[in-house]
């Protein structure tokens, strides 16, 4: 099982991620979220080694030029749309890229058909106003049993120390983490990573 830790605003946080073999790193270009990455911290990313870790860069309904410059700073990033955008757009960068679904009820998932082409949908808790970051889980019992997206499945929203067991008996390709290994909205707490990084694989074996 893959995992993805969202909302990364600093190179002790990133250098832990990429220490642990952490499969994804994600970066938020959004300036309503706390966890908006600055032009200082983007110049430190530019020069820093990834190794074997994949960056994903998260993007809110944003212009096609803020996007070109934004993923400028990363060698082979993923783009993951996460708001209203068409599949035309999501295609048009000619880019591996991520779909997010925000989940509100059963229906919600009517809208994988539209986005085939992606390589990877993820879930999310859908908040009016608001795209992802809310620390809230969704109902699981909305993912349909049959469900069978050609690609993958992430798993986000609200994912933490004590529901992680759950999340992984659901077996997503992916798990993503945020809010729930943070001290405080987009300061991320080391030991919280470090410990359900251990319960994850634990429970793997």
């Amino acid at each position: 099982m893959k995992v993805k830790i969202c909302g990364i605003t600093d190179i002790g946080t990133l250098s832990l991620i990429v220490k642990n073999k952490i499969n994804f790193a994600g970066f938020i270009f959004h300036e309503n979220s706390p966890r908006n990455v600055t032009s200082a911290f983007l110049s430190q990313v530019e020069k820093f080694d990834f190794n074997q870790t994949r960056p994903v860069c998260v993007f809110v309904n944003s212009e096609r030029s803020y996007i070109n410059s934004a993923l400028k700073f990363f060698n082979n990033p993923i783009i993951q749309f996460h708001g209203d955008e068409s599949i035309d757009f999501c295609e048009s960068f000619e880019c591996e890229f991520w779909k997010v679904l925000r989940v509100k009820d059963s229906k919600s998932f009517e809208d994988i058909k539209y986005f085939k082409s992606a390589n990877a949908i993820l879930l999310d808790t859908y908040k009016d106003g608001t795209y992802g970051g809310t620390g809230i889980t969704f109902d699981w019992s909305f993912i349909p049993s049959d469900l069978n997206f050609q690609n993958k499945l992430v798993l986000s929203g609200g994912l933490t120390v004590k529901n992680i067991k759950s999340a992984i008996n659901i077996n997503p390709w992916c798990l993503d983490l945020n809010s729930g290994v943070e001290s405080s909205p987009g300061l991320k707490d080391h030991l919280k990573i470090t410990e359900i990084l251990s319960l994850i694989r634990k429970n793997e074996k």
